[in-house]
């Protein structure tokens, strides 16, 4: 199990990245950083493959250990074994599967089972073990006219899965928090209790 920030923990099955699982990212960058914070500052090796946008200095800001971090922003025609090579040696795998067909995903979700790696994607991944979206709220920091630095904001993030993530889960939290890094909410995790009937 890789570690997670606090305020991530209640999200997961087993309160972090379980080895061999697929965690599946939705629409937030900010999201996806804070995911690899804690494990590279533990010392896990984190990869980043086919996303050219994502950039090194947020990854930093938000608590990546950059110096345990490495880059393929274009694979090129070799994606797969590029992926693969890097799901046999590196904790965390990270990418931005704009085209990936379903057979090459299923092929390198059952790489990561088999090596032990945490495969995360930035979008859609099918069949992924946990898929987590979302939801911004207000930038806080800003003053009246526009002046001010943006400090925070505030967002809900949902939680649901196969297996062990099966329950629905949402979550509250400042992302980023004052300090650049994910930080608990006002409220904590809250389960979806399906009406019994």
């Amino acid at each position: 199990m890789l570690p997670v920030a606090p305020a991530l923990a209640d999200l997961l099955p087993g309160a972090g990245l379980r080895r061999g699982s697929v965690v599946a990212v939705h629409h937030s960058t900010s999201l996806l950083f804070a995911l690899l914070a804690e494990a590279t500052v533990a010392g896990a090796w984190a990869a980043v493959v086919g996303a050219p946008s994502l950039g090194i200095v947020a990854a930093a800001e938000h608590g990546v250990a950059v110096s345990r971090l490495a880059l393929v922003p274009q694979p090129g025609a070799e994606y797969q074994a590029v992926m693969a090579a890097l799901l046999d040696g590196v904790d965390l795998v990270v990418t931005e599967p704009r085209s990936v067909r379903p057979d090459v995903a299923r092929r390198l979700a059952a790489r990561a089972r088999h090596r032990g790696a945490v495969l995360l994607s930035l979008g859609h991944w099918p069949s992924a073990d946990v898929e987590l979206h979302c939801t911004p709220g207000a930038w806080t920091g800003v003053l009246e006219h526009g002046a001010g630095h943006l400090r925070s904001r505030p967002v809900e993030v949902h939680a649901r899965g196969r297996g062990a993530a099966a329950r629905p889960r949402s979550a509250s939290m400042l992302l980023p928090g004052q300090d650049g890094r994910v930080s608990q909410g006002e409220k904590r995790v809250a389960a979806r209790e399906e009406a019994v009937g």
